[in-house]
């Protein structure tokens, strides 16, 4: 397994499994299949040379298995916090670590970025598997947002998590 930071020209290969992601695991995402397949990889080319944004991916020999996004805040207020989105592993490979993997690459950039004391993230109530990972590496739930999600008639809440560097 190989994990490194995506690049521009990585964005066919993240449209895809994002693609993937938003299809198998709709509950897991703010954004939707229907309207993300309207777009196209151009989208993510932009975001992945971007200096607020970073995309690791995990390979499994030259195939993308799993991704997650650390997002820095670029407002005075908020500078000190990122936060972790996007996180997806494909199916055949998840309880290999992938995700744990994942999780510590973005922790690590997190941590070799200035000024940033914290981490966030948001996970479904109902995710128990990613939020024993989370609560592994440190984080530490901190509310629930009721119906934070509807899919079709279906509501889903969600908990805020954080995990504090400094």
């Amino acid at each position: 397994m190989n994990i490194r930071q995506l690049e521009p020209q990585d964005a066919e290969v993240y449209f895809q499994i994002r693609l993937e992601a938003l299809y198998k695991n709709p509950e897991a995402f703010g954004s939707s299949y229907e309207e993300e397949k309207k777009e196209t990889a151009d989208k993510y080319k932009e975001r992945l040379q971007g200096t607020d944004s970073f995309i690791f991916g995990a390979f499994d020999d030259s195939k993308l298995v799993g991704v997650i996004t650390l997002l820095t805040e670029k407002r005075m207020k908020l500078k000190h916090r990122a936060t972790i989105v996007a996180m997806y592993v494909a199916p055949e490979k998840r309880g290999e670590g992938v995700a744990k993997a994942l999780m510590n690459e973005a922790i690590n950039k997190a941590r070799t970025l200035e000024g940033i004391e914290q981490i966030h993230l948001t996970v479904v109530s109902s995710n128990i598997a990613a939020k024993k990972l989370y609560s592994s590496l440190g984080f530490e739930e901190y509310g629930t947002e009721k119906r934070a999600l509807k899919i079709e008639e279906t509501y889903l809440d969600e908990d805020f998590m954080v995990l504090f560097l400094r």
